[in-house]
């Protein structure tokens, strides 16, 4: 019998303390959850549990580096659950994946590097079924709205039209929140690798790239580059960046539900702007802002100087207040084979990267703790919508500040 239900690893980093810090607002030490922190400085584990008070003070701590198997294996057995929050996932969250799907301990993160995801599912899928484990990659603002936004509205589209959402569109209405250190050092160790690796290129630029079936056959999805107009919005749009790893993660839930949303399933993510000539302008602009920025991180002295000058470090971010003035306001779009349309809208109460990121990852994995038994779902990679589906839905809305709603 495992001590804890579940264990935050790497606690002390900037997302890591938010969810400590959440999971101790909910419940304490062991209100409903028995749970213990980790990772490998000893001291910053101490200050973050200082930090929270001293009704904190029996907080358990966990020392394990993140390229000791032998720690991470002394970990796992301590526990149902691991939360990861150690990014850049690449180079520090491979070790601990391998163990999870070896000693049969679930585990969700907020991976949000496509390559090492699919090379993740590669490798420990096996191994993940034959233990049990359940393994949830990008638990986080990439890609729980997207993923279980899509889910949300496909099961409205079904209950009534009698049939799912053949070509499905997000769109960003509105968002507000910084970046992090930690979310801008997985990005650039992504475009990093990318560099002169047509293969990875090929990789980040495959809708399909999570599939462990024969994706042939299947329709060419569309990729947002450049200002267009979307007409079911009325608004121009330019191209989102996290559409990268989102549209991954929810052909991959396609794909594990038998092709729920079908095999014809076109889908796209965007970021609207206005309609009119405004809206044009601020579409060009965000499209060529965003291309300026990615050819900026590409060459190596330009990133240099970002990373100096410009760039959050790690452990940076945005401060509380900035956090609790984020938001985020999601429509989705949903036409069917007969012609039927629907829309719905998924907000967020807190910025997407990190107020409301910690706050979605916990219960994702309080879902896996408490919700989801390996009867309903065995071992093996999961997304966050087919590992939680209505479960996982009650508790975003109850606990986490999201809604799903239909946009009548």
């Amino acid at each position: 019998m495992a001590n804890y239900q579940l264990v935050v690893y790497g606690a002390s980093s900037f997302v890591g303390q938010l969810l400590t810090r959440y999971l101790f607002q909910r419940h304490g030490i062991n209100n409903g959850l028995t749970w213990a922190i980790a990772g490998r400085s000893q001291e910053k584990l101490q200050t973050l549990r200082e930090s929270l008070g001293a009704d904190a003070s029996t907080l358990p701590i966990i020392l394990a580096d993140a390229d000791d198997e032998k720690a991470l294996r002394k970990l796992c057995k301590q526990t149902g659950v691991v939360a990861s929050t150690v990014g850049p996932y690449v180079l520090y969250g491979s070790t601990l994946v391998k163990v999870c799907a070896e000693t049969g301990t679930d585990y969700c993160d907020l991976a949000g590097e496509p390559h090492w995801i699919a090379q993740m599912i590669q490798e420990h899928s096996a191994a993940a079924q034959k233990s049990g484990a359940r393994i949830v990659p990008s638990s986080g603002f990439d890609s729980v709205p997207s993923d279980v936004g899509v889910y949300y509205l496909q099961q409205q589209t079904l209950k009534r039209f009698g049939q799912p959402g053949q070509r499905v569109k997000l769109r960003v209405k509105a968002m507000r929140g910084g970046a992090s250190g930690g979310t801008v050092a997985s990005m650039l160790e992504t475009v990093r690798e990318s560099v002169g690796n047509p293969a990875l290129r090929r990789l980040l630029n495959n809708p399909y790239a999570f599939f462990t079936s024969d994706s042939s056959g299947l329709p060419r999805q569309p990729n947002p580059q450049f200002a267009s107009y979307d007409q079911d919005a009325q608004k121009w749009m330019a191209p989102f960046i996290m559409a990268v790893i989102n549209t991954k993660v929810v052909h991959r839930s396609n794909e594990l539900s038998g092709f729920s949303y079908g095999r014809d399933f076109v889908y796209d993510e965007a970021m609207l702007t206005r309609g009119g000539i405004g809206g044009r302008a601020a579409a060009m602009a965000i499209a060529a802002g965003l291309a300026a920025f990615t050819a900026a991180i590409a060459l190596k002295p330009s990133r240099a100087l970002l990373e100096r000058f410009v760039l959050p470090k790690p452990g940076e971010g945005p401060t509380p207040a900035q956090q609790k003035a984020g938001f985020y306001d999601l429509r989705f779009f949903a036409s069917t084979p007969a012609g039927d349309k629907l829309q719905v809208k998924v907000t967020g109460d807190r910025d997407p990267g990190y107020g409301s990121t910690c706050k979605i990852l916990g219960e994702v994995a309080q879902c896996l703790a408490l919700d989801v038994n390996r009867s309903e779902r065995p071992g093996g990679f999961w997304t966050p919508s087919t590992l939680g589906g209505e479960k996982l839905i009650a508790r975003l809305q109850e606990h986490a500040g999201l809604t799903f709603s239909v946009v009548e």
